[in-house]
């Protein structure tokens, strides 16, 4: 019962600490630029560290650790394919999306695009909108499953009242702080996060007596349990390799890149990030490594972990740790789901309110009307994912790698390519949007091949926007292309 308590108090004091930032956000949002994008006032460590925690949601310290419990270190693949992706997506992405979002006075995706390309017609905003709810409905599902799981082994309750306290420990800062609240708590989020992926591993080395006992215990459970190939192919390496495409189309991070409060910010927040996702997804892959050697050495605890794996780093918190550190350790997931879910939550509210509300319905709405409109929306699209999330049986790894393919192939070849080829048109970019989206749902129906969706909507997304855009060039919006690359290339060396 001490210890219960000692891990309660710990982990409600840290819910009460994301509350208090909600609401000095709260009193700081003032309009609806700084509900959506924080003011675009954000420095390099905060887009860092936000960029980081928004993007790794509860399957970092839940799913990807609980998949190598179960397959072993092949199933590290995905972690080398995020690492490149995510060089590349600030090296090709970051700088470029945050001048040109900045000089169209864009302040979402879908507005992006359509100021890009000057898209009077308004079918790209629609498009993207609409895509954006879609798959982020799905997203956010995954967040709310992982926080479902969370309250379930913590306090054990049943799953379907875990599941609406976990949604609504989330809810509430979103709803009260918008971006500026979730910047600034995903700062603190991601430090834990990073702090709780470091000190488990070695923990669990040192319980299992050394390296050494620690990797005579995973051969015990098979030789190949360490082998990189084990149970692999060609297709099953590229497909986990290929999570790293998705990262040019996760809107939720893209916002991150458009909030810096500029172009000269991006360098220094690129290499803060890269050693912080390094770091954190090394940890989360010896989380599940480790975790195996420590339960086959104490099979007696194993049972909960073999009925579901992706709570291997809840079990290893609770029965290794001092009962306040536990309740760090499970706040770090906690973050972890919170970050990751706001974030989800505040762009699929943004899509409603600026692309379709304000665009459509009501044009002259005063800011305040926005805002309100924008929190209204976070409450609507968290109780459909709240319903998805309703059954049990959701496993979060599977949810989160259908939503990160439908982002990344029906935005990924869009933003890039919008980024870096003049020649792009309007039509070349809905034909993407439209082309990635169906091809990762009706590839994920069929299984062909068992290579990753991603793959397939990503290169049939990107030739139909080269082949499309070839067909009628718009010379007033590559001149518009080429004016602002040479203004961002001024700026950046002012």
């Amino acid at each position: 019962m001490i210890i219960h308590l000692a891990t309660s108090v710990t982990f409600i004091s840290y819910i009460v600490l994301m509350l208090v930032v909600g609401l000095l956000g709260f009193k700081a949002t003032r309009n609806l630029s700084d509900y959506i994008l924080g003011g675009r006032r954000l420095g390099s460590v905060v887009t860092a560290l936000s960029t980081g925690a928004s993007d790794m949601s509860g399957w970092l310290l839940m799913a990807l650790p609980g998949a190598v419990f179960v397959a072993g270190i092949s199933s590290g693949w995905i972690a080398v394919g995020l690492i490149l992706g995510a060089w590349l997506n600030w090296h090709f992405v970051a700088t470029r999306l945050r001048f040109f979002t900045e000089k169209s006075g864009a302040l979402t995706l879908p507005d992006y695009l359509s100021q890009r390309f000057q898209d009077k017609s308004h079918l790209l905003r629609i498009a993207a909108s609409f895509t954006i709810l879609i798959f982020f409905t799905v997203y956010c599902a995954a967040g709310v499953v992982s926080g479902a799981r969370l309250f379930e082994s913590l306090f054990n309750m049943p799953y379907e009242t875990a599941l609406w306290i976990g949604a609504l420990a989330t809810l509430s800062y979103v709803f009260l702080g918008g971006f500026l609240a979730i910047s600034w708590t995903d700062t603190i989020q991601a430090s834990l996060i990073f702090t709780a992926l470091i000190i488990a591993p070695f923990t669990i080395i040192f319980v299992n007596h050394g390296l050494s006992a620690s990797l005579q215990a995973v051969n015990m459970i098979n030789p190949h349990f360490s082998n990189p190939l084990r149970g692999m192919n060609a297709i099953g390496i590229l497909s986990l390799l290929a999570w790293g495409l998705g990262y040019f189309g996760q809107p939720h991070i893209l916002v991150r890149f458009m909030a810096a409060k500029s172009v000269k910010t991006i360098p220094n927040a690129k290499r803060i990030n890269l050693i912080w996702m390094t770091l954190c997804l090394t940890g989360a892959v010896c989380v599940g490594f480790f975790g195996a050697a420590y339960f086959i050495l104490h099979p007696d605890q194993a049972s909960v972990v073999k009925a579901n794996p992706e709570k291997i780093f809840i079990e290893i918190a609770k029965m290794l740790f001092n009962p306040w550190i536990t309740g760090i350790l499970l706040a770090a997931i906690l973050a972890a789901i919170m970050s990751n879910l706001s974030c989800q939550l505040l762009v699929s509210s943004s899509a409603l309110t600026e692309d379709i509300y304000k665009t459509f319905l009501r044009k002259k709405a005063s800011q305040k009307e926005l805002v309100l409109f924008g929190r209204l929306m976070v409450l609507v699209i968290a109780g459909i994912a709240i319903g998805i999330a309703s059954n049990p049986s959701s496993q979060i790894l599977g949810i989160v790698s259908y939503a990160w393919a439908g982002f990344g192939a029906s935005f990924g070849p869009v933003i890039l390519l919008s980024l870096t080829w003049p020649q792009m048109t309007r039509n070349g970019a809905l034909a993407g949007i439209i082309i990635g989206a169906a091809t990762v749902i009706i590839w994920k129906h069929f299984a062909w091949f068992n290579l990753y969706e991603i793959i397939p909507g990503f290169l049939f997304a990107s030739a139909g926007i080269i082949v499309i855009s070839k067909f009628k060039r718009s010379p007033v919006v590559e001149h518009w292309f080429d004016t602002s690359r040479k203004e961002m290339m001024i700026e950046q060396l002012s």
